[in-house]
């Protein structure tokens, strides 16, 4: 912590000219944040929330992802808390047949370098907190509206604030005020999905001896994924369900552990040992929206949910807004602090990376969710040959981005 703190200190002796407001302090915000600090800028995160928190939730960080977060100087806070998991285990619905099993503990440093880890969100969101000076990240600061004041953009809050910078980025999720203001309302889409979500105590499962693998299990309708975080003290688990309608969008309400184990009813018997072991589960309705034409306006751009919000099915919404942050940081470095340039760069080194992701997520329901079948045999057989996004040869374009070098996001943007 003393050595993140003093580089820091060190950057913010630096510090260029150029002002900067984030709204929003989420994962996505302070990953920017940091990044944008480590450059030299003028940071400050304004956050609608009066605390910062997450729900008791797990999330997997890739090397694409872990790369930045290494450069930030949270390497010894993952590791502390973070989970290697051993292998990606896909396994039949019924039956847990195995379907695939690829080791990437060792693996995946060994091929890019850096680490993969299941998390805590909460874990690693201190795990920002703390890595960002506390004076420049304010609560209690709801976004009302953004005005142009000549070369500068004032954001006006709900507190009676008034703050002045050279540029501002909306961090602020799916529901952004970033992007209404911008680009006018729109709702987000239901995807017809739904999920159960929560956390086991590992000792309620000991007896299964369930391995530190990313287990998804893949059958008609739905699937469940299954991974240990902070320290193998819980095992996290997602529930998909395919469902038509969903009126609330907060992946906050709180479940029926009744209904999420009738929801898999048929399933294998570890599928029903994890859900009869909770205590509870929230529900969450799956949205997302179609990619963007751009994300930038004048001196105001988006990153994360703001403008990219993507399934859950290829685990990358928040390595995709941490990388967001490194490239942003690069191009106003590139750009010489010209802002208009710096967004147009930023706009072309992300657009086409993330809307692939989106589709690929996308696609990634269809293919988990088949009903038995002539289409999933073929899945099935497509998977044992390796050919498919969870071998590390065929995820090599993704986890091995460095999203701090401009041109990667242009050239390799869809290379499989």
């Amino acid at each position: 912590m003393a050595r993140r703190c003093e580089a820091i200190k060190q950057d913010l002796s630096a510090m260029h000219s150029l002002s900067i407001a984030i709204v929003g302090g989420g994962i996505g915000g302070l990953a920017a944040g940091l990044s944008l600090l480590r450059a030299g800028f003028d940071v400050h995160i304004y956050e609608q929330s009066k605390a910062l928190g997450e729900i008791g939730a797990g999330i997997q960080i890739s090397p694409n992802a872990t790369r930045i977060l290494h450069g930030l100087g949270l390497a010894d806070a993952l590791a502390g808390s973070g989970v290697k998991p051993l292998a990606w285990h896909h396994r039949r619905w019924q039956d847990g047949r195995t379907l695939l099993h690829t080791p990437i503990a060792s693996a995946m440093e060994a091929a890019f370098g850096f680490p993969y880890y299941q998390i805590h969100r909460a874990d690693l969101l201190s795990a920002l907190v703390a890595a960002f000076p506390r004076d420049r990240l304010l609560t209690g600061y709801r976004l009302l509206n953004l005005v142009e004041r000549g070369d500068r953009i004032e954001a006006l809050f709900d507190n009676g604030a008034r703050v002045e910078a050279d540029l501002v980025i909306g961090a602020d999720g799916i529901h952004s005020t970033v992007r209404e203001l911008l680009f006018g309302s729109q709702a987000p889409r239901f995807t017809r999905c739904m999920c159960y979500r929560g956390l086991v105590p590992a000792e309620r499962i000991a007896h299964l001896d369930i391995p530190a693998e990313v287990q998804i299990w893949k059958g008609p309708g739905r699937h469940f994924v299954q991974y240990y975080v902070r320290s193998e003290q819980f095992l996290n688990f997602v529930a998909v369900v395919d469902q038509d309608s969903w009126t609330a969008e907060s992946w906050t309400d709180r479940g029926s552990v009744a209904e999420a184990v009738a929801a898999f009813a048929g399933w294998h018997p570890q599928i029903h040992d994890i859900l009869n072991s909770i205590d509870e589960t929230f529900v969450w309705g799956l949205f997302d929206r179609p990619p963007m034409e751009r994300w930038s306006v004048g001196r105001v751009t988006l990153l994360g949910d703001a403008c990219h919000p993507m399934l859950p099915f290829m685990a990358q919404g928040a390595a995709q807004a941490i990388e967001d942050g490194a490239t942003l940081a690069a191009c106003l470095i590139e750009a010489g602090q010209d802002v208009g340039e710096a967004l147009r760069l930023y706009d072309a080194e992300r657009l086409a990376r993330t809307a692939h992701l989106q589709g690929l997520s996308a696609n990634n329901k269809i293919r988990f969710h088949l009903p038995d079948g002539p289409d999933q045999i073929a899945r099935d057989a497509e998977m044992a040959k390796g050919a498919t996004d969870f071998s590390l040869e065929s995820i090599a374009w993704l986890y091995g981005h460095d999203a701090g070098r401009l041109g990667e996001g242009r050239h390799r943007a869809g290379k499989r």
